[in-house]
C-alpha cells in the first residue's frame, strides 16, 4: 500500500485509536504495524473475525485476556538461555497464560457461533502445570517462599537461628554496663553485609573486633566484635547458599517454559492475534460500525458514511499530542457512490462545503475495511478490495499541512500512473488546480479520463466548469454536488447526485464579511455569457435541491410506512402469541380441573369402600332388612354425587372439597314419642316411630318396620310429619359378590330383586376392576331381560350392555362391558 496515501488519508490516526484498545503489549506492538491488506481472502477473513468478536463482546464486556509490560520483558528474557527470570516477571508470565486459558474457554463455549475465532483460540496451548509451579514457589509480592524447595527451607531455617544467635550476642553489648559506655549509638547496623556496632572512635580498643569503616565525621567506628565474627561468617555463607538456591529455583521455573518453546511461540502468536481482533472489534463498536460487503465488480457504495476521526467517540481516543479539539457533535453523513457502469465520481459544490472531507472519507473507509475494521456507515455498504490506493490531497485540511505546488501535484500523479495496479482507487482533490483555470480544467478532465479508462475507480473534487461539464456529459462519470441553504448559503454537507453544483464564491465571500464594493467590482469583471451560465447553474441547483428534498421526504414517508407495517406485524404476532398463551392457560386450567375431578371421584370411591366395609361389619342384619327402595335411594344419591362432580368439570368450575350428598336434617327437641320422625344413627335412615317398648322402638322406614334401640334414634321432626326417607351418604358400597368367572345368575328373581342384585354385582365388579361380566337371566317371557337391559345401559359404571354371542349363552345372557 502506498505510504504517502496512508499519511494523506490519516490512516495512522485510525491505527493509533485501534492500538488504544489493545490489552497486551504484544497486541499493541502488532497494531503499531497495522496496514490494509490487498488480498480479498485475507480481508474477508479479517472482517469475519472482527464480526465474531463483536458478537462475543455483546454478551461479555471484555475478553479475560490480560498482560502488562512485564509480559513482554519476560518473553524477551526467555530467549536468553541459562538466565532465570525475576520472580515478578515469572508471576506476570503465569498471569498472562492463565488469562489466555480463560479467553480460550470463553471462546470455546460459543464455538458453534464463532467458528473462525474458535479456530484462532484453539492454537493456544495450556501452561497449567508451569503456572501452578510458579505460584507455589513465588508469593504475590514476588518473593521466593520457603516451600519452594526443601533445601531452601533448610538454609533459611539455619539463617534464622544464626541471626537470632547474632542478635543475642550484639544485644548483650548494648545492655552490658561495661560495654554500653563505649557505644556511640545503641543500635546494630550493617556494613559490607556484616552486622556491626557503632563505637566511639576514642574507645577503639575497648571492644576487641574488626573495624569496617568510620562515619563521615570520624567520630564513630563500625566495629564487628570478635565474638560475632564466626557467626557473621556463617550468615554470609548461608546467604550465599540461599541466593544460589533461589537462582536455581527461578532457573528451573524459567526453563519449564523454555522447554516448550514451540508451544510457547504458538500460544503467544494466538494471544497476540486474539488481542488484535478484540481491539478491532471494540474500535468498530465505538462508532457503531457495520461490516461492508466485498464487491467484485468495482462497486463502491458507502451509505450514510461518516469520517471516523470526526466522530466524538473516536476523536477522544486520539493522542493528545495531535492538538485536536475534542468534538461533541456527530458529523453529517453522506452517500458516496460509484456504481458501474460508472467508474468515476466528480464532487463539486461551494467552498467549505465538505468536498475534501468526503474524498478522505471514501479513501479512509476503504483502508479501514481492508485492515479488518468495520466502517462508520449503514448496512448495505459495499466496497471492492483494492490492490492500490492513491490520494493526491494537498491543502490545509491535510494532517501533514502540505501546501503543494502545481509541480508537486503533477509529480504525484505521474508516480500514481507508474505504480497503478488494478483494482485501484484514485482520489484527486482539486485536480488541475494551481495553474491557469482553462488549462487546469482541461488537464483535470484528461487526468480523470485517463485513470478511468485504465480501469481505476476515480473520485475527484473540483471547482472548474470544464470538469463539471465533462462529468455531466460523459457516460461512465457521475457528478454530485454538496448542497447549501438557499437563504444563507450555509453548507448542508449533503451530496446531491446529478447536480454540477456551483462554487458560490461571491455569496460565501459576502457571508464571511468581504466588503460589498469588492464584490460588485468582481461581478463587473464577469462576461454576459459567464453570468448567464452562472444563473442557469444556480437555477439547476435549486431544482435539484428541491427534487432532493422531495426524495428525502418520500424516503422518510416510506420509512414511516415500513415502521408502521413492522409495528402492525409485531402487534399481530403479539396478539397471536397472547391467544396461544391464553389457549395454553385454558387447557392447563381444564387439565387441572380434570385432575381435581378425578381426584374427587377417587376420594368418593375410597369413601364408598370404607363406609361399606364399616356398614357390613356393624349392621349386617339391618342392611339385610333394608327395603329395596331405601337401597335404591342410596344408589341414586351416590350417583348424584359423581354426576355433580362431572357437571362441575363440564361447566369449568373448580371441584369443591368433599361434601355430604344430602345435608343433615335439623334435630328436633323434646322426648321421643309415637309418630315422631327420626333418623337411625347407625344406618343414617329416616323413618317414623310406630311403637315404643321400653328401650326399643318400632320404626317404619318406607313401609318396612324395623326394631331399633332408642339410643340409636335421633328425633328430627314432630308427630305426624311424613317425609321421604333421606340418606346422608358420602358414598356407600353395596353388599354382594361377584360370581365365579364374573357371572351373575338372576334366573327366578323378580325384576326388582334382579335389579338390586345387579346393582350390588356391578359395584363389586368395579371394585375388583373387572372389565367384562355376564348377567344370566334366561329366556322366559323376556320381561326380565328387557328390564335388565334398560337398567344396565343407563348405569354409570356400564360402558355398554348387549346380548351375549351364541357360544356364551346367546339371548339368555347379557354381556356387560364396564367403564375404566
Amino acid at each position: 500500500m502506498h505510504a504517502p496515501t496512508l499519511r494523506a488519508l490519516e490512516f495512522d490516526q485510525i491505527a493509533a485509536v485501534v492500538r488504544s484498545y489493545a490489552v497486551t503489549p504484544l497486541g499493541a506492538q502488532r497494531l503499531d504495524r497495522l496496514v490494509p491488506s490487498t488480498d480479498p481472502v485475507r480481508v474477508a477473513g479479517a472482517l469475519d473475525l472482527t464480526g465474531e468478536a463483536l458478537l462475543l463482546l455483546q454478551d461479555h464486556q471484555a475478553l479475560p485476556l490480560r498482560g502488562g509490560e512485564a509480559v513482554a520483558a519476560a518473553l524477551d528474557g526467555l530467549a536468553l538461555q541459562g538466565r532465570p527470570l525475576e520472580p515478578l516477571r515469572l508471576l506476570a508470565l503465569a498471569d498472562f497464560f492463565d488469562s489466555v486459558d480463560r479467553t480460550v474457554a470463553l471462546v470455546e463455549r460459543a464455538a458453534t457461533r464463532l467458528p473462525a475465532l474458535a479456530a484462532v483460540a484453539r492454537r493456544a496451548e495450556r501452561f497449567a502445570d508451569e503456572n501452578a509451579r510458579v505460584r507455589k514457589a513465588i508469593s504475590q509480592h514476588g518473593e521466593v517462599v520457603d516451600e519452594a524447595s526443601p533445601a531452601l527451607a533448610g538454609i533459611r531455617d539455619k539463617l534464622r537461628r544464626q541471626r537470632q544467635r547474632l542478635r543475642g550476642t550484639l544485644e548483650s553489648y548494648l545492655r552490658g554496663r561495661d560495654t554500653v559506655k563505649y557505644l556511640q549509638e545503641q543500635v546494630v547496623t550493617e556494613r559490607n553485609g556484616r552486622y556491626v556496632l557503632v563505637v566511639r572512635a576514642e574507645h577503639r580498643g575497648a571492644i576487641p573486633g574488626l573495624v569496617h569503616g568510620a562515619s563521615a565525621s570520624g567520630a564513630s567506628l563500625y566495629l564487628e566484635p570478635l565474638s560475632t565474627v564466626e557467626v557473621n561468617n556463617d550468615i554470609v555463607a548461608l546467604e550465599e547458599q540461599e541466593a544460589e538456591e533461589v537462582r536455581r529455583i527461578l532457573l528451573a521455573l524459567t526453563d519449564g517454559y523454555r522447554a516448550r518453546a514451540a508451544d510457547l511461540q504458538q500460544t503467544v502468536e494466538a494471544a497476540t492475534e486474539l488481542d488484535v481482533i478484540q481491539a478491532r472489534a471494540r474500535c468498530s463498536m465505538s462508532f457503531n460500525g457495520v461490516r461492508p460487503a466485498l464487491s467484485h465488480d468495482g462497486r463502491l457504495e458507502l451509505r450514510h458514511a461518516r469520517h471516523p476521526l470526526l466522530i466524538p467517540a473516536v476523536a477522544r481516543r486520539l493522542p493528545e499530542s495531535e492538538g485536536r479539539v475534542a468534538r461533541e457533535v456527530e458529523p453529517v453523513a453522506s452517500d458516496l457512490l460509484v456504481i458501474p457502469p460508472a467508474r468515476a465520481l466528480v464532487v463539486t459544490g461551494p467552498n467549505t462545503g465538505g468536498k475534501t472531507v468526503a474524498l478522505k472519507t471514501a479513501g479512509l473507509l476503504v483502508l479501514m475495511a481492508q485492515a479488518g475494521l468495520f466502517v462508520p456507515a449503514e448496512a448495505g455498504s459495499r466496497l471492492p478490495v483494492f490492490r492500490s490506493v492513491f490520494a493526491d490531497i494537498g491543502d490545509e485540511q491535510s494532517i501533514a499541512a502540505n501546501l503543494s505546488t502545481f509541480s508537486w501535484h503533477m509529480t504525484s500523479i505521474v508516480a500514481m500512473d507508474k505504480a497503478l495496479t488494478l483494482p485501484a482507487l484514485v482520489l484527486l482533490d482539486e485536480v488541475g488546480n494551481g495553474t491557469d483555470p482553462i488549462e487546469g480544467g482541461a488537464l483535470g478532465v484528461a487526468i480523470i479520463d485517463h485513470f478511468r479508462k485504465r480501469g481505476a475507480v476515480v473520485v475527484a473534487t473540483t471547482h472548474y466548469e470544464t470538469i463539471k461539464t465533462y462529468a455531466t456529459s460523459t457516460e461512465g462519470v457521475t457528478c454530485a454536488a454538496f448542497g447549501f441553504e438557499p437563504g444563507t448559503f450555509a453548507p448542508t454537507y449533503r451530496l446531491i447526485y446529478g447536480s454540477p453544483g456551483g462554487s458560490l464564491a461571491f455569496e460565501i465571500a459576502a457571508r464571511l464579511g468581504l466588503p460589498r464594493p469588492v464584490l460588485d467590482a468582481a461581478a463587473a469583471w464577469r462576461s454576459d455569457t459567464e453570468k448567464r451560465v452562472s444563473e442557469q447553474m444556480a437555477k439547476l441547483d435549486r431544482e435539484l435541491q428541491s427534487l432532493d428534498h422531495e426524495r428525502r421526504l418520500t424516503a422518510q414517508a416510506r420509512l414511516q410506512a415500513e415502521t408502521a407495517e413492522r409495528q402492525l406485524r409485531l402487534r399481530e404476532e403479539q396478539l397471536r402469541e397472547r391467544e396461544a398463551q391464553f389457549t395454553r392457560k385454558l387447557e392447563q386450567r381444564l387439565n387441572e380441573q380434570l385432575r381435581d375431578a378425578r381426584a374427587e371421584v377417587d376420594r368418593i370411591v375410597t369413601d364408598l369402600r370404607q363406609q361399606a366395609a364399616a356398614l357390613e361389619k356393624k349392621q349386617q342384619k339391618q342392611i339385610a332388612a333394608l327395603p329395596t327402595g331405601v337401597v335404591g335411594d342410596l344408589r341414586v344419591s351416590a350417583r348424584g354425587a359423581l354426576d355433580a362432580v362431572a357437571d362441575r368439570v363440564r361447566e369449568g368450575g373448580a371441584v369443591a372439597p368433599s361434601a355430604p350428598v344430602m345435608p343433615p336434617p335439623p334435630e328436633a327437641t323434646g322426648p321421643l314419642g309415637v309418630g315422631d320422625r327420626v333418623e337411625v344413627g347407625s344406618l343414617r335412615l329416616q323413618g317414623v316411630v310406630r311403637a315404643l317398648s321400653g328401650k326399643d322402638a318400632d320404626v317404619d322406614v318406607n313401609g318396612k318396620r324395623m326394631r331399633v334401640r332408642t339410643t340409636e334414634l335421633r328425633k328430627i321432626g314432630g308427630a305426624g310429619t311424613q317425609a321421604a326417607p333421606a340418606v346422608r351418604v358420602t358414598l356407600a358400597e353395596r353388599s354382594g359378590s361377584v360370581g365365579s368367572g364374573g357371572d351373575l345368575n338372576v334366573i327366578g328373581c323378580t325384576v326388582d330383586e334382579a335389579i338390586d342384585r345387579a346393582d350390588k354385582f356391578l359395584d363389586q365388579a368395579a371394585m375388583q376392576e373387572l372389565r367384562t361380566v355376564r348377567v344370566i337371566h334366561g329366556h322366559g317371557t323376556g320381561k326380565l331381560r328387557q328390564a335388565l337391559s334398560g337398567y344396565l345401559n343407563t348405569h354409570p359404571l356400564v360402558l355398554r350392555a348387549a346380548p351375549a354371542p351364541n357360544d356364551m349363552g346367546g339371548s339368555a345372557v347379557t354381556l356387560v362391558e364396564l367403564r375404566e
